[in-house]
């Protein structure tokens, strides 16, 4: 198949839909990390909390709850890590076997009739799509988990007292690092939700642009427009 044939299975509609559901998580994610001051997100607000953990942390003498606690983190990226592995190998074969991909389409009446449509090469560059996210999302886990591994070292590197003059500045290190492990576990986790988004595209190439919009509508809502927003911004005073 030449360079000419693979472009002619696809229309401009699909290319744009690519388009806008790479820019969309692009775009979602920097807004979500890099928020305007006075309207954080969820993820800046519990960033704030994760530091405020640690430098409670040195006050304690007994960590037991803290090293459990990262411990519960570090699960979930393995976890989650795991599950996206079992993804993947999903739609590793699925690219072997793409006739299976054109009879779910055929009966949901979104299957071209011609044969450059029914191609192989058509139903497999989708599912690449869906790769591209799933991959992307395992390796935002795994260096996730590494980076909670990190800051248990350094948890445990904190002297106890907080009169030593190390143990404030070795906290904050660790709560940096935690910080940098969640922000790769929510990146793992967007990338989650657009894997799903990019299953639209089965159904057309605005299929995947409304499976797009409604992601980035989640996404944005639960990070500031949610309860759990709300709660956290809820002011402590007595």
């Amino acid at each position: 198949m030449t360079a000419l044939d693979f472009l002619s299975l696809y229309s401009l509609t699909d290319v744009f839909a690519v388009v806008v559901i790479i820019a969309a998580w692009l775009a979602v994610g920097w807004r979500i990390e890099n928020p305007r001051p006075e309207r954080p997100s969820v993820s800046m607000l519990m960033a704030e909390y994760r530091r405020e953990w640690l430098r409670h942390m040195i006050e304690r003498d007994n960590r037991i709850f803290d090293a459990q606690t990262l411990g519960t983190l570090r699960g979930a990226t393995s976890f989650f890590a795991s599950s996206t592995m079992i993804a993947i190998g999903g739609v590793a074969a699925l690219l072997g076997n793409s006739e299976q991909l054109r009879g779910v389409a055929t009966d949901l009446g979104v299957a071209e009739a011609s044969a450059s449509r029914a191609s192989d090469v058509y139903w497999e560059v989708k599912l690449c799509l869906i790769a591209f996210f799933l991959v992307n999302a395992f390796l935002k886990f795994v260096w996730s988990n590494r980076l909670f591994g990190y800051c248990g070292v350094l948890m445990g590197a904190v002297p106890n007292g907080t009169d030593d003059p190390r143990a404030m500045p070795r906290a904050m290190k660790a709560a940096e690092i935690n910080v940098y492990g969640a922000r790769g576990f929510n990146r793992g986790l967007r990338s989650i939700y657009f894997a799903l988004a990019a299953t639209g595209w089965f159904l057309g190439p605005w299929g995947l642009i409304v499976a797009t919009a409604l992601t980035c509508g989640v996404l944005w809502r639960r990070e500031f427009a949610s309860d759990s927003r709300a709660m956290l911004l809820r002011r402590e005073d007595p």
